[in-house]
């Protein structure tokens, strides 16, 4: 690799030779202000927004205004089918069959109709391991399973617990199952931590809880997007994601969820079930005996939300034209630039608590300069039209989108970053 450089040209001689640059000019900014462009690297947040979004939004628009019910049929994108516009998507930034994916629900309503079906407590196996610091809707979401069950959570969940680094290691989680095995239903972790920016090896999970004999379900939000995967070959019960952070389809949007093909030959009695999720070819006989839909299709509940769906739609389509592995050899690239730019620039200021050796898209920074307020500088960089992302007690996520950020996006940070502290410097 190039040695890197921390001039503006040479962040700008990186963009000339990046093939992936022209997708930049097909997604739009916050407009400037003060005549600042902004520099956006919150997509581990909310993505931006795709041009071609507005055209397949506008799409089902007008086919709604002409057409009535018959757009179901008749739309130039029929509605009855159009969760499944999505799959082929899913299942390339997955590495799974398009059987085994389903656009679907939102992520947390996901988590709880896949866990009906997978989390089925005995009085042995009952407890669910999540990480100590998952994102509060997965802990609200298996707190409340267990409860629903008649389980204590402060009985039934254990906890894995992260070291000093904040990191998490698989050794620990081993140790957790030597220790409950016999006792635990199904593991609920991360494909990234959503703090750190930690890419968790997924395939050794998955590996580890076969052989507990307990279920796994990952939680993508972080992940999808972001760093490929091969959830077919990993083999997990179950994973649900959300598809407004790294896929670009806007706020609230419309989920996505797999289920591993070796759970698709059930009748139905082991999973809530809806209308949607019977079979399409005779479920307007409108008869009550549910007759599953094939794959992944019959843990849907209620028909799919066209309109919402249309973004990720859109979206999915430009991951396609750019390739995952092509985006993801950009975005090391960039996070590696980044980190040179934070060695070279402020060393004994600021440091990044996301591994280099297991990082996406997203390093988390730290502030370490003593006396120097961490939220004030992130506050500068706010003010100075920057949009990253706080987390409590002190970090500064940045997740340089490979579609959409520039290498001079990153040096421009790296520029307004030094302006920030020296904003917030002791006087």
């Amino acid at each position: 690799m190039t040695a890197f450089d921390a001039t503006r040209e040479f962040a700008q001689s990186l963009d000339e030779s990046d093939p992936l640059r022209g997708f930049r000019d097909q997604f739009n900014f916050p407009d400037d202000r003060d005549g600042r462009r902004n520099i956006y690297v919150c997509g581990n947040s909310l993505g931006l927004q795709p041009k071609i979004a507005v055209q397949y939004v506008t799409e089902v628009l007008t086919d709604w205004a002409r057409l009535g019910v018959e757009g179901h049929f008749h739309a130039s994108r029929p509605w009855l089918e159009y969760h499944r516009l999505a799959s082929g998507g899913f299942a390339t930034l997955t590495g799974a069959h398009e059987q085994e994916v389903v656009a679907m629900n939102t992520l947390t309503v996901n988590l709880h109709v896949l866990m009906a079906t997978f989390y089925r407590p005995d009085a042995e196996r009952n407890k669910i391991v999540i990480e100590s610091q998952a994102f509060p809707s997965d802990y609200f979401a298996v707190t409340s399973q267990l409860q629903l069950h008649g389980y204590d959570p402060a009985d039934s969940l254990i906890e894995w617990e992260p070291r000093e680094d904040e990191l998490l290691y698989n050794e620990d989680l081993q140790a957790i199952l030597d220790r409950h095995g016999d006792e635990i239903a199904l593991l609920l972790l991360p494909g990234v931590q959503y703090y750190t920016g930690q890419v968790l090896d997924m395939a050794e999970l998955c590996e580890m809880a076969r052989q507990a004999g307990c279920r796994i379900g990952l939680d993508l939000a972080h992940a999808i997007g972001n760093v490929p995967m091969s959830l077919h070959d990993w083999a997990p019960d179950f994973a649900a994601w959300c598809t407004y952070k790294y896929l670009n389809s806007g706020p609230g949007a419309v989920a996505g969820a797999f289920v591993h093909e070796r759970h698709l030959d059930g009748d139905g009695s082991e999973q809530l079930t809806g209308w949607w999720g019977h079979e399409q070819s005779t479920r307007f006989r409108m008869a009550r005996q549910f007759e599953p839909a094939a794959g992944a299709e019959r843990w849907q509940l209620s028909n799919p939300p066209v309109l919402a769906l249309a973004p990720i739609v859109a979206s999915l389509s430009l991951f396609e034209e750019a390739g995952i592995d092509a985006l993801r050899e950009k975005s090391l690239r960039q996070t590696a630039y980044l980190k040179y730019l934070l060695d070279e620039e402020f060393a004994g200021e600021i440091e990044t608590i996301t591994p280099f050796d297991a990082r996406g898209c997203q390093l988390s920074l730290v502030i370490t300069k003593p006396n120097l307020n961490a939220r004030g500088v992130f506050k500068a960089l706010e003010q100075q039209h920057v949009t990253g992302d706080w987390r409590e007690p002190n970090v500064i996520r940045a997740a340089p989108v490979p579609l959409y950020n520039s290498f001079e996006d990153i040096y421009e940070l790296s520029v307004r970053l030094r302006a920030a502290i020296r904003a917030n410097e002791p006087r």
